[in-house]
C-alpha cells in the first residue's frame, strides 16, 4: 500500500512538472506582486509562487489545516482546525465531484496553482514545517476552500453549541466582528463615478489575513484585490470592468437534530420507523505541546443527517449546505473574469459560494447588494431555527439542491443611490422606502433582524448626505471613529449601555473611571484619553463574552462583570500609567516585528480594531480593520487606493514586512492601478518550471 502510495505522488509530481508554466512577477515600490502571464494558469501559477514568497509559511498552515494537520505544528490552537476538517468530511463529496463539477479550463488554472507550491516547497526544503505534506494536488486546495466556506458560514458555530452542551436556540443578533462594503452610483456622486469600497474585518495575521495581489493574463484576466492563503484567485477587489466586496451574513445556515436512540441498542437510532446504525468515524490526531506531539483521538458518527456528536448520552447530528459543493474557487475566478453586469450575474448562478454578502459596482454606473448563500428547501412543520427531531425525513431537506439566486434578497440600483452592508440583516442596506422586505422571502431562510452598531452609525450619518457626495466624504464615513449615538450594540450584546450607567453609590470604588467613561463622547481616536478606560473595560466584557459565548451564548451581560471589568481597568492604567486619562494609543498599539504604532478604532465602529493583551503594559491590534480598498470608476478610467494592515510579505528580512502600517494607521492609502506601464517597478522577474 506504501508503495502504491509513493508512486502515486511521483505520477502525480511528473504529471505537474510535465505541464509548463511561466509567470513575470512586477513588484512595486510597495512590494506587491504585479504578475502577468500568456494563459490563465500561467498567471495563477505566478499568484501561488508570489504568496510562497511572501507567506510561505501560512500558505503551508492552510494546507496542513485542510489536511487535518495543523495541530501537529500549531498545537491546541491549530487542534481547532484539525477537528473542523475531519467533521467537514469533504473527501467524499470531492472524490464523488471533482471530475464532473469542476471545468477542465479551471483546473488547467488549479493545476497551475499547485504547480508552483509544489516546486517551491520542492526548492526550499528547509522551511517547510511538516513532513509528508507535498505534494499536493488539487483537491487538496478545493478542501481547503470547503473548509473555509464551513468556517464563514457558521456551520462550526453550530457544531462548537454541541461540543459544548448550548443546545439552545440562537439569539437573534450579529456575532461577529465583521466586514463593510459600500456601493454609490453615479447618480448618487458629485462627479459621474461609480465607488466600490471594501472594508473587510479579518485577523490582521494568520491563514485568514489578506494578501494583497494584481494579477493578468492574456485570456482576459486583469485584477487587483485581496485572497488568502491557497487562494487561486482574488477572493475580492476591482478589474477593469468592475468590482465587488464581501461580508459575513447570519442566516441560518445550517441545522440540528436530536437523534431518537434504541433504547437497549447501542448507536442505533430510529428514522421514518426503522432502527438504523450509526457510521461511527474516529479521530486520530496528534496535537504539539512543547516539543512533543501527544495523540488524541476521538469517535464522531455519521447519520442520515450528516455529521453526529454525542454529548451527555444525546446524539446530535448537524447538517449544513456548505459541504454540498466544490465551485466555490472556480466560482471566484470566473467572478475575477466577469466583464459586465451580466456576465457577472451568470457567474452567481454557479452557487459554488455557500455563504457571504456581495456589494457591487461596475463602470456602466450598476450596483447591487445580494444575501448570498446555499438555502436548502426546508419542509414540514418545523421551526429549523431550534433542535429539531432526528427521526423523520419530512426535516432531511435534499444535499445539493438550493434556491436559486433569484428567490434571495437582491437589492439592484436602487433610487438611493447607494448600497451598503455591516454585517446587518439584508432589509437594511439604503434608505427607506428602497429596502427589501423580509416577509417577502422564504421564512425558513431564518434572517436575523437586529443591525450593527456599523449600520446604525453609518445611517445615522447618511442623514446629513441628502444630496450628492463627494469622493472625500465617503472616506470620512468609512474611516469613522465615532460610536452611534443611540448604542453601543457590540457582538450581541443587548445591554452594553449599562456599563457606562452602573449606580456609583453601589460601586464607589469606580465612582471616578465611571465619571471619565461618561464624560467621554464616544471618538475613538487615538489621542483621545476619556476613550482609554472604556476600550479596556470592553475588552474585559469581550473576553467573557468570548469565554462564555459557546457554553450559554449570554446577550445580557451581568452587571457584576460590568463591575469587574471596570476594575481590572481602572487598576491596570493606575499600575502603569498612575491615571486613567492617557491617550488610547499610549495603550493600544499595530505591533509587528520592531514597529509599534498608536492605533485608533474599537470594537462595532465603522473603523474598528480589536485588541489582545500584548505586555504589562499594552494592548496589541488583532482583528478589525484589515485589508482596504477603494475602486473608482471615473470618466477617465478606473481609479484604485488600497492599504494593508502591515505589508506585502509576512518575512521578517523584508522591506515590505512593515511599510504599510503608517499609512495604515493614518488612515491614508496607496495607488494602484492594473496598467503595467504605470507600475513602479522595484523588481522584475520570471518564474516557471
Amino acid at each position: 500500500m506504501k508503495q502504491s502510495l509513493f508512486f502515486l505522488f511521483l505520477s502525480l509530481t511528473f504529471f505537474l512538472n510535465a505541464q509548463k508554466y511561466q509567470a513575470k512577477i512586477i513588484r512595486d515600490q510597495w512590494g506587491v506582486p504585479h504578475i502577468h502571464g500568456k494563459t490563465d494558469a500561467d498567471a495563477a501559477y505566478g499568484l501561488a509562487w508570489a504568496h510562497c514568497e511572501d507567506d510561505f509559511e501560512h500558505v503551508q498552515k492552510a494546507l496542513i489545516g485542510s489536511r487535518g494537520r495543523l495541530a501537529e505544528v500549531d498545537g491546541k490552537e491549530g487542534a481547532i482546525l484539525s477537528v473542523g476538517s475531519f467533521i467537514m468530511n469533504a473527501d467524499p463529496i470531492i472524490e464523488k465531484y471533482y471530475d464532473s463539477d469542476l471545468s477542465d479550463e479551471f483546473k488547467a488554472v488549479l493545476n497551475g496553482s499547485v504547480a508552483a507550491i509544489n516546486q517551491y516547497a520542492e526548492e526550499h526544503p528547509d522551511e517547510i514545517l511538516l513532513k509528508n505534506i507535498f505534494p499536493i494536488h488539487g483537491k487538496d486546495i478545493i478542501k481547503g476552500y470547503i473548509l473555509a466556506q464551513g468556517i464563514l458560514s457558521s456551520a462550526f458555530f453550530d457544531i462548537a453549541r454541541v461540543f459544548t452542551g448550548n443546545i439552545k436556540p440562537i439569539p437573534d443578533g450579529p456575532f461577529t466582528a465583521g466586514s463593510n462594503g459600500f456601493a454609490f452610483a453615479p447618480g448618487r456622486m458629485d462627479k459621474n463615478e461609480t465607488v466600490m469600497i471594501s472594508n473587510t474585518h479579518q485577523p490582521v495575521d494568520g491563514i485568514l489575513s489578506w494578501y494583497e495581489a494584481h494579477v493578468k493574463s492574456d485570456e482576459g484576466w486583469n485584477m487587483l484585490g485581496g485572497t488568502f492563503s491557497i487562494g487561486v484567485s482574488l477572493f475580492l477587489g476591482a478589474n477593469e470592468n468592475l468590482a465587488w466586496t464581501h461580508t459575513t451574513n447570519y442566516p441560518d445556515f445550517s441545522d440540528v437534530y436530536q437523534l431518537e436512540m434504541h433504547p437497549s441498542k447501542k448507536n442505533v437510532y430510529k428514522f421514518d420507523g426503522e432502527w438504523l446504525e450509526l457510521e461511527k468515524r474516529k479521530m486520530k490526531i496528534k496535537v504539539k505541546i512543547g516539543p512533543i506531539k501527544i495523540p488524541f483521538k476521538k469517535t464522531f458518527y455519521w447519520s442520515k443527517y450528516g455529521t453526529t456528536l454525542k454529548k451527555d448520552g444525546n446524539y446530535y447530528s448537524v447538517r449544513f449546505p456548505a459541504r454540498d459543493g466544490i465551485k466555490a474557487a472556480e466560482q471566484w475566478w470566473r467572478m475575477n473574469k466577469a466583464k459586465n453586469l451580466k456576465e457577472f450575474k451568470e457567474v452567481l448562478d454557479m452557487q459554488g459560494l455557500s455563504c457571504q454578502n456581495i456589494i457591487y459596482g461596475d463602470k456602466e454606473g450598476n450596483i447591487f447588494y445580494l444575501s448570498n448563500g446555499l438555502f436548502p428547501y426546508r419542509e414540514g412543520d418545523f421551526n429549523y431555527m431550534e433542535i429539531m427531531p432526528g427521526n423523520t425525513s419530512e426535516n432531511l431537506w435534499p444535499a445539493r439542491k438550493h434556491h436559486p439566486i433569484s428567490d434571495l434578497p437582491l437589492l439592484e440600483n436602487p433610487e438611493s443611490g447607494y448600497v451598503f452592508n455591516s454585517n446587518n440583516p439584508p432589509f437594511l442596506a439604503t434608505d427607506d422606502p428602497y429596502n427589501l422586505k423580509k416577509e417577502d422571502y422564504d421564512p425558513t431562510f431564518g434572517f436575523r433582524e437586529k443591525p450593527t452598531n456599523r449600520a446604525l452609525r453609518f445611517m445615522e450619518l447618511m442623514k446629513d448626505k441628502k444630496g450628492k457626495i463627494s469622493y472625500d466624504e465617503l472616506k470620512k464615513m468609512k474611516y469613522d471613529l465615532t460610536y452611534c449615538t443611540e448604542t453601543y450594540f457590540t457582538w450581541n450584546i443587548e445591554n452594553l449601555d449599562d456599563i457606562f450607567s452602573l449606580d456609583t453609590k453601589k460601586y464607589p470604588d469606580i465612582k471616578d473611571a465611571l465619571q471619565i467613561m461618561n464624560e467621554w463622547d464616544g471618538n475613538t481616536h487615538h489621542s483621545n484619553k476619556k476613550a482609554t478606560i472604556a476600550a479596556i473595560s470592553i475588552y474585559h466584557t469581550l473576553k467573557y463574552h468570548a469565554d462564555k459565548i459557546l457554553i450559554d451564548k449570554p446577550v445580557i451581560i451581568p452587571e457584576d462583570i460590568y463591575v469587574d471589568a471596570i476594575r481590572k481597568a481602572k487598576k491596570f492604567l493606575m499600575k502603569n500609567y498612575g491615571t486613567m486619562e492617557i491617550p488610547l494609543g499610549t495603550v493600544q498599539r499595530h505591533i509587528k516585528g520592531e514597529v509599534s504604532l498608536p492605533i485608533s478604532g474599537m470594537p462595532e465602529i465603522l473603523a474598528p480594531t480589536f485588541i489582545e493583551k500584548h505586555d504589562k503594559k499594552t494592548f496589541r491590534n488583532t482583528m478589525g480593520e484589515s485589508y482596504i480598498l477603494f475602486a473608482r470608476y471615473t470618466e477617465d478610467g478606473l481609479e484604485l487606493e488600497t492599504c494593508h494592515p502591515f505589508g506585502s510579505s509576512n518575512r521578517k528580512d523584508s522591506p515590505h514586512y512593515t511599510d504599510q502600517m503608517e499609512l495604515f494607521t493614518n488612515q491614508k492609502l496607496k495607488k494602484m492601478t492594473l496598467d503595467f506601464d504605470k507600475i513602479k517597478v522595484e523588481k522584475e522577474y520570471t518564474v516557471g518550471n
